[in-house]
């Protein structure tokens, strides 16, 4: 059972994400953003090589509950999905009313250390534009998945085709990042260098075990290549910074 704290210590208390785009990047979840249809996929495959049906998950960033549903359909059951977004909240709650779906607008979630056995972060980095509150969300992460227990992280790199390269440099200015970049429809949007993504995963304490990349479709009906991480917390944080897997390694569950 999942044991939840009044109020929770340590760096991030208080924490609220930070408001970048003229509408400020949160709002367009509660607007425009909260009637898209996800379509970043689980690999079941994937997580099943590490995360035994037993564990407890977290799925931050859960949305409307797409995945938190697909975890529970795989006979995941103790999930929790959690969203700072009311309006994707209240939609999951519609779509799926069996599902354990929260809202938490900031940080420290309601949670004690240890929590949960894995955490899931589906393209949620992508949709957080500040190197701020990345840091701040892979941490938390890094607080609440125990010892030996997993970070499955899927999200967007930077992508070499024209149409994407263009967009990148038209807002590099704006937001002083190279791979942020808004949409039409109002959204504020992120793509990564690997090694960012590496960077976040080893510095919230975890060691990179595996990784797998491929084609995925976009919230505007486009592709994108994606990368997925599987990673372990360590009691070790010079260990999980000094690990560097070959692409396509696997290992077995945790214990």
């Amino acid at each position: 059972m999942l044991r939840a704290t009044a109020g929770g210590a340590g760096l991030f208390r208080g924490y609220r994400p930070d408001m970048t785009s003229p509408q400020g990047f949160l709002g367009f979840w509660e607007t425009t953003g909260s009637a898209k249809t996800f379509t970043h996929p689980l690999d079941p495959a994937l997580l099943d090589a590490y995360v035994p049906r037993r564990a407890r998950v977290l799925d931050y960033g859960c949305g409307y509950g797409r995945l938190t549903a697909e975890l529970a359909g795989l006979g995941y059951r103790g999930v929790c999905g959690v969203d700072v977004s009311a309006a994707l909240i209240a939609r999951g709650r519609r779509e799926h009313p069996e599902l354990d779906l929260r809202r938490h607008a900031g940080l420290p979630l309601p949670f004690e250390a240890g929590s949960f056995d894995a955490a899931l972060l589906f393209a949620v980095l992508t949709c957080v534009p500040t190197d701020v509150d990345q840091e701040a969300i892979t941490g938390e992460l890094g607080r609440l998945v125990r010892p030996g227990g997993v970070l499955y992280v899927s999200d967007v790199p930077l992508q070499e085709d024209a149409f994407n390269q263009e967009r990148y440099r038209r807002f590099a200015a704006r937001y002083g990042t190279f791979g942020v970049f808004e949409t039409p429809d109002g959204g504020v949007f992120r793509h990564h260098a690997p090694d960012r993504l590496r960077g976040l995963v080893r510095a919230a304490g975890f060691s990179v075990v595996a990784e797998r990349s491929g084609s995925v479709g976009t919230l505007d009906g486009r592709r994108a290549e994606r990368l997925q991480l599987i990673a372990r917390r360590t009691a070790d944080p010079a260990a999980a910074a000094a690990d560097r897997p070959e692409p396509g390694r696997s290992g077995p569950a945790p214990e």
